[in-house]
């Protein structure tokens, strides 16, 4: 069994847990006494330049812990200062000790768009995100069938949801192009082993349509990275743990925005 694979079985049984404990019911409720507005994550994407998702992840099943001990305050209003364009917020708790508290405590602590990143299987995970304050959500086509795939993109989007629609070859691309993903990410991370390629983005790149924004995932580290991927066209970029480690997040930050050459 894939460490993919492992983790959705784990999230499966957790969410059966989860929905005896918290209704989707009480979820609707909490999401229409929402007060605050949308932050939109998509249009976040596509500002001149690559725009940074810049994400808080406390460990991961190949690396371990990463940033022990750190508070989801300071390290998403350091990614803000920085010039984050949006942040991307773990709440998977068994293999990347996440929850949906940090997501909470990162809707409070900055003013950008937060992406719920997560292995979606259910629609109760859609509701869970909304109410929580989630302005976006990771949908991974390795995790699903083409059907699942289009009807949880279908129901976000009636929750007002972006998402980002993840793939890593060929066939899952085109099961993304299929149910008119709008935002694609491509992930250079083999989830079955966790080794990355940062090949794999420029390789898929080629298959994508204009139109869709695109977003690369994994292994990126620098501003020279950063000005590749906007030369070939690519939208957006996402990075956690080259910047949770960083000694100094904030100036980790702004060396691959650039935002201090803007201020």
């Amino acid at each position: 069994m894939s460490v993919l694979d492992r983790i959705v079985d784990d999230t499966r049984d957790e969410v059966k847990r989860r929905k005896k404990e918290l209704p989707i019911k009480e979820l609707k409720k909490q999401i229409e006494r929402r007060s605050d507005g949308a932050r939109p994550f998509s249009e976040a994407l596509t500002r001149p330049g690559v725009s940074l998702i810049a994400e808080h992840k406390r460990r991961s099943p190949s690396a371990g812990f990463i940033r022990e001990g750190s508070e989801v305050k300071e390290v998403v209003q350091a990614y803000e200062r920085g010039g984050a364009a949006a942040l991307s917020i773990l709440t998977e708790p068994f293999h990347f000790a996440g929850s949906l508290d940090d997501l909470r405590e990162a809707r409070t602590a900055a003013r950008l768009p937060i992406l719920r990143k997560d292995f979606i299987v259910h629609r109760y995970q859609l509701y869970e995100a909304a109410a929580a304050g989630a302005d976006a959500i990771l949908l991974i086509v390795a995790a699903l069938d083409v059907k699942d795939l289009s009807e949880l993109l279908h129901e976000a989007r009636e929750l007002d949801l972006d998402a980002l629609v993840e793939v890593h070859n060929e066939e899952e691309l085109e099961a993304a192009l299929e149910i008119e993903a709008d935002v694609l990410g491509i992930n250079n991370r083999n989830l079955s082993d966790f080794s990355v390629d940062i090949e794999r983005t420029y390789e898929l790149l080629a298959d994508i349509p204009a139109g869709k924004t695109v977003v690369s995932e994994s292994g990126f580290r620098t501003r020279d990275q950063l000005d590749e991927l906007e030369r070939v066209g690519v939208d957006a970029v996402l990075i956690g743990e080259t910047l949770m480690r960083a000694p100094d997040i904030e100036a980790a930050v702004r060396d691959l925005t650039g935002f201090a050459e803007l201020t």
